[in-house]
């Protein structure tokens, strides 16, 4: 992976097309232990079938999907920005799975990405996102230097993939 890999917007049918891809990414953290929503044992059909619950979503307009490519145009990470908010929150969205798989890690994928989404959610008139992640997790640190504020704290919130109680961090930025 180069230091400057590119990003783009997944449509439905993108997705789709790169389902493999992207249950590879979420396989691999899963199994690395990120907690993202799913336990272990984890298999590739499960995280075929989130996907295609994204893709339907996406279809939907409810989110949009941003993935990262290296130099070769091999995917190695994704984010998305969920804006499918309450008639009173127009101003916001959620910030979700941001993964990058284990084997690309540490070479800007994930601040690339992050970048790509703040700039997709101003241009849909958002100024407010929202995230939480893992208490203590290298994605708190991650948010943290990425200039994200930390709200606070909600213990006993989630399970890690191998079922031990997690606390939750929340976070906000403003746009």
């Amino acid at each position: 992976m180069t230091s400057s890999p590119s990003i783009q917007i997944f449509s439905r049918e993108a997705i789709l097309a790169h389902l493999p891809q992207l249950a590879e990414i979420l396989h691999s953290c899963v199994l690395g232990g990120a907690s993202v929503s799913f336990m272990l044992p984890y298999s590739l059909e499960q995280a075929c079938d989130f996907w295609r619950g994204v893709a339907e979503s996406v279809g939907r307009e409810e989110r949009s999907v941003l993935v990262c490519l290296d130099a070769g145009g091999q995917l190695v990470g994704t984010v998305q920005l969920i804006t499918d908010q309450p008639a009173n929150q127009p101003h916001r969205a959620d910030v979700a799975k941001l993964l990058v798989h284990q084997n690309a890690r540490r070479c800007g994928a994930a601040g690339r990405l992050m970048q790509a989404l703040e700039t997709v959610a101003r241009e849909q008139g958002k100024s407010v996102l929202v995230l939480d992640t893992a208490t203590g997790s290298g994605a708190e640190t991650f948010y943290h230097r990425a200039g994200w504020q930390k709200v606070g704290e909600i213990p006993r919130y989630a399970l890690m993939p191998d079922g031990e109680m997690t606390a939750t961090s929340v976070f906000y930025k403003f746009l």
